[in-house]
């Protein structure tokens, strides 16, 4: 698993290992060096003390003793210098050597014949190396504790102009015309050079955005002509007085189809004018109202296809006004999504207190590709020929400047359930 830090931490964490490493290398080699010029010192020192041993004092006696610390034996010596079995197979030079529980350095001399041996306690160095191994881990764990606290207090001046560029990315007011230029703040480094990208992506996404401003318009305008050309004939055949009855309700769908059209072209517009804010609030509806003028457009085209379509009001009293035309896109969008996908088994529509869902029976979507089904031209199967994959993308954006929430759950065996929850618009954040 992926362990995330802020940029601080890991600089923190860098610093403190960098110097954990050095303090540890310099405290190795402490240890080492102490240790091997304390065995060369201890040799030298015992090598003096042994020829003092030989040369001072007539060496039929040997009365003369050693240091405290210090224990002298001789081959050929007197009972209190003589030496043990243990020590004879000891070879000339120095040494270390263990009788019983106890360690001794020893000094070892061939001097004709004779055999000379200086013992000494290995108990007081051992303790000197002790204190060394005890002062050198405290001063490891401080310089540690230490490189700790720099790395923060020295992360945080260095983060200083990041977190502020941040900041001043993350307001909403820089994607606004009058956002002030970020690069102006900073020096000539890697943050400048930062601030700068930043900017300069800024002012393509404001060029983008006013291309698509622009386009919007243009199509909504060039649209909307044609769409009351269609409107106006529409009204004029069902004035027709010869016109059949089959062809009334043929010239009905096509009414219909216009004004679900100029609806749909209307919802863009605004989507596109309120540019993330809250739309208007514009015309308003019930839940109910909705749910009943979209039944009457699909209940015909879903059952014509063979599928059963099922219906369940809100029981409870359905008083709340919400804006008509955006919730009339999202809950036909989702019904036209399950009529595409579904070629057997049933359609329902269940309306509830703060919402509702919409079921089916189709082809259902992977667990996998679910959260990807409310991005622009994704679609559930790509083999049929229908559709751009901008019915959902549609539905996640008229939620999201609504304050609404859409989900997608999978049914078994088969069939996809998207749930809405609607929420008030008295409770809408200004």
């Amino acid at each position: 698993m992926d362990i995330k830090h802020s940029l601080k931490q890991r600089i923190v964490i860098v610093f403190a290992l960098m110097s954990a490493l050095v303090a540890g290398v310099f405290a190795v080699g402490i240890i080492a060096t102490v240790h091997v010029v304390g065995n060369r010192l201890t040799m030298i020192s015992m090598g003096g003390n042994l020829h003092r041993q030989l040369t001072s004092d007539r060496i039929e006696d040997w009365r003369h003793r050693p240091e405290k610390d210090e224990l002298f034996y001789a081959d050929d010596g007197l009972d209190e210098v003589a030496m043990s079995d243990d020590l004879k197979g000891l070879q000339p030079g120095f040494q270390t050597f263990e009788r019983g529980k106890k360690s001794y350095y020893a000094m070892v001399e061939q001097v004709g014949e004779r055999r000379y041996v200086l013992l000494r306690d290995q108990r007081k160095s051992a303790k000197r190396e002790r204190i060394l191994l005890g002062i050198v881990l405290v001063g490891f764990i401080l310089s540690v504790l230490l490189a700790i606290l720099l790395g923060r207090l020295l992360a945080s001046r260095v983060m200083a102009p990041v977190s502020r560029l941040a900041g001043q990315v993350r307001h909403r007011d820089q994607v606004l015309e009058r956002a002030p230029v970020l690069a102006n703040d900073y020096a000539q480094d890697e943050v400048g050079a930062l601030a700068r990208s930043f900017d300069d992506t800024l002012g393509r996404l404001r060029a983008a955005l006013g291309r698509e401003k622009l386009f919007t318009s243009d199509v909504s305008h060039e649209l909307r002509t044609p769409l009351m050309v269609l409107a106006t004939s529409c009204e004029l055949l069902m004035e027709y007085p010869r016109l059949d009855e089959r062809s009334r309700t043929q010239v009905q769908r096509i009414s219909k189809a216009t004004a679900g059209m100029n609806q749909l072209v209307q919802t863009f517009l605004l989507l596109a004018r309120t540019e993330g804010k809250n739309a208007p609030q514009g015309q308003q509806a019930t839940l109910s109202q909705i749910a009943e003028e979209l039944i009457e457009t699909w209940r015909q085209p879903i059952e014509e296809k063979g599928l059963h379509f099922v219906y369940h009001g809100c029981e409870a009293g359905d008083d709340t006004l919400y804006n008509a035309p955006l919730l009339r896109s999202v809950m036909g969008n989702l019904l036209r999504n399950a009529w595409h996908y579904t070629d057997h088994g049933a359609i329902s529509l269940t309306l509830n207190a703060n919402g509702f869902q919409v079921e089916d029976s189709g082809i259902g979507i992977p667990l996998e590709k679910q959260e990807a089904m409310f991005q622009p031209f994704v679609r559930g199967d790509e083999q049929r020929g229908e559709g751009l994959g901008l019915g959902l993308s549609l539905v996640q954006r008229i939620c999201a400047n609504q304050r609404w929430t859409v989900t997608l759950t999978s049914r078994e065996p088969a069939g996809c359930c998207f749930t809405v929850v609607l929420e008030a618009p008295g409770t809408l954040p200004v």
